[in-house]
């Protein structure tokens, strides 16, 4: 398949107090691709996200990010390591500035990255943020905000972006330009896109693992996904 994986997970389980909701999950991001994590709604698709952040510390298994081990990190220090995050629902800081947004999430770009982002490189990516640099970022609207989730997240200079439902909620035109904007940063960082739409993930998408009931039932290529895609069917809670 090419590409040396920048990103590692090996048997991944995951708990909320008793429930196990991962079971062994597996898989692998190649490195300035875009890896889509599919499955209907419940399937584990956040849960998967939150395990590697660290957002769920009740876990098994190993996460490896570039040869370091994360499993056992905090969010602070696998943030500090390497990964960035674009939440569900975007949680950007409503009452301060969307140049007060960005600012706060810095981190110093690491050894061997592809693209080093600072605020003026995040402003010429997204001109719409710098033309609105000193409004509140509450007042923006949803596709402003997602721009604004983005950036935020690039200002920590990850190695590897983790998107949770960026499409959720806006309009078709929007959606069309956030697909265009992950396109647009393929080259220079490694993604995990969980998606509910389908069409979205599959236009930027390099490879797919969809889970149902917390287990991986399909890890490979975009192009043997859509091969397979009518008998995976009954897997696919998306549009």
């Amino acid at each position: 398949m090419g590409n040396k994986p920048i990103l590692t997970i090996k048997n991944l389980n995951a708990f909320y107090g008793d429930s196990h909701i991962l079971y062994d999950v597996s898989f692998a991001l190649r490195k300035d691709t875009v890896l889509a994590l599919l499955g209907r709604n419940g399937a584990g698709k956040t849960t998967c996200i939150s395990s590697i952040i660290g957002f769920l510390p009740d876990r098994e298994g190993a996460i490896e990010l570039d040869g370091v081990q994360l499993q056992q990190l905090s969010p602070e220090k696998i943030c500090q390591a390497g990964i960035g995050i674009i939440p569900q629902g975007r949680r950007i800081f409503p009452s301060l500035s969307v140049k007060e947004n960005l600012e706060v999430a810095y981190q110093a770009p690491r050894l061997g990255s592809s693209r080093q982002w600072t605020l003026k490189d995040v402003f010429q990516f997204f001109p719409r943020l710098q033309e609105r640099q000193d409004q509140v970022a509450g007042s923006l609207s949803g596709g402003e905000q997602q721009m604004l989730a983005i950036g935020r997240a690039l200002m920590t200079n990850p190695k590897v972006l983790l998107m949770d439902e960026p499409s959720e909620g806006l309009a078709p035109q929007i959606v069309k330009e956030v697909g265009n904007i992950i396109t647009s940063l393929k080259p220079f960082i490694s993604i995990v896109l969980v998606e509910q739409n389908l069409n979205l993930a599959l236009s930027v998408a390099d490879d797919v693992v969809l889970l149902n009931g917390g287990k991986v039932v399909f890890a490979g290529t975009k192009t043997l996904f859509c091969e397979k895609q009518q008998e995976l069917q009954s897997h696919l809670g998306v549009e």
